[in-house]
């Protein structure tokens, strides 16, 4: 890219951002005010119209306030026209998108819409237009200029109305009070949902399965657990059940090279355990517990589980916690 065309981007971003403080400065607090009452109060869902870039914007919109815990929709209005007004039930809201304000499905819509009493919210660039007359509520997103060469492609308009929207659905998810465990629900899959969702409980090795040996036993039976469990590490517990200490294999590699082989019949796991190890319990989140193993100044791979008393439960490995996507 030249020189000129990175200035000629640069400037036309500084040209949205503009906008954007703009905008945040023109809105009418009485009116935002009035949009999140109606948005906290509706026990139906949030149905979002526009045609064209603004549709594109307003579908957004509708996903955003979705997974952020209001159940909104996008309706094109020329569906609407033609039947799809009958999605929208008594308890819903309708927010309309439209810089001119004046596009002819919507207004054709305006009637329709105040026959059901259902209330209206507007994103509109023309604050002097039929839309702002009729709608309950009027956020402003009118703007000097597009970025647009020609300012004829909406550009800078439809990043306001896209601000404005996110704006208005992040702002909604606080007044709501939704917990990261609210947002964790409508996002199972992927990265993020897997960070708020999934627990040292579904990854770790329980039960039989985990390696454990008791308070006093030789470095044989050490390697004998180390090598049929298949952890890399061995739980050592107490009379009761309880951790006393963790030993891995690369633990069990110093001591060995580390005593004298006169002295090795005498070797204990005592000796060389692991006490009071970093552990985690089986609600603990797993991406927690990664951060308990990677957050350190020297860098464990695998953490026992326990019981609130301390009771030894299992192990849960780095490799395990990485492998399910973390």
């Amino acid at each position: 890219m030249s020189t000129n065309n990175f200035l000629e981007v640069q400037n036309l971003l500084l040209l949205e951002s503009a906008a954007l403080a703009q905008t945040a400065a023109r809105l009418d607090s009485k009116q935002v005010e009035r949009a999140i009452d109606l948005l906290r109060q509706c026990k139906g869902k949030v149905v979002i119209l526009g045609i064209g870039k603004s549709g594109i914007i307003a579908q957004k919109i509708a996903a955003t306030m979705t997974s952020a815990g209001t159940a909104a929709i996008y309706l094109h209005p020329s569906d609407a026209l033609h039947g799809g007004l009958g999605i929208l039930q008594p308890d819903d809201l309708v927010m309309v998108l439209s810089n001119s304000g004046e596009t002819e499905e919507i207004i054709g819509m305006l009637p329709h819409l105040k026959n059901r009493n259902t209330p209206l919210i507007s994103i509109v660039g023309n604050l002097d237009s039929t839309l702002a007359r009729r709608a309950d509520v009027v956020l402003d997103a009118s703007v000097d200029q597009e970025a647009c060469p020609l300012n004829l492609a909406p550009t800078t308009s439809t990043t306001v109305a896209l601000a404005i929207g996110d704006a208005l659905a992040m702002t909604l998810m606080k007044v709501k009070g939704i917990t990261s465990d609210d947002f964790a629900v409508n996002h199972p899959a992927g990265q993020l949902g897997k960070r708020l969702t999934l627990r040292v409980a579904d990854l770790m090795h329980d039960g039989q399965s985990i390696p454990k040996i008791n308070v006093g036993s030789s470095w044989i039976e050490v390697v004998r657990a180390i090598s049929n469990g298949g952890l890399g590490a061995v739980c050592v517990v107490d009379q009761a059940g309880k951790l006393a200490g963790i030993i891995t294999d690369g633990d069990l590699r110093r001591a060995v090279e580390q005593t004298d082989h006169e002295a090795l019949s005498k070797l204990r796991c005592d000796d060389f355990m692991t006490r009071k190890p970093t552990v985690a319990t089986p609600e603990v989140l797993a991406y927690d517990a990664l951060r308990l193993m990677e957050d350190r100044p020297s860098q464990i791979s695998v953490l026992p589980v326990v019981s609130a008393d301390g009771s030894c439960l299992g192990l849960i490995r780095l490799h395990d916690i990485i492998r399910s996507g973390l």
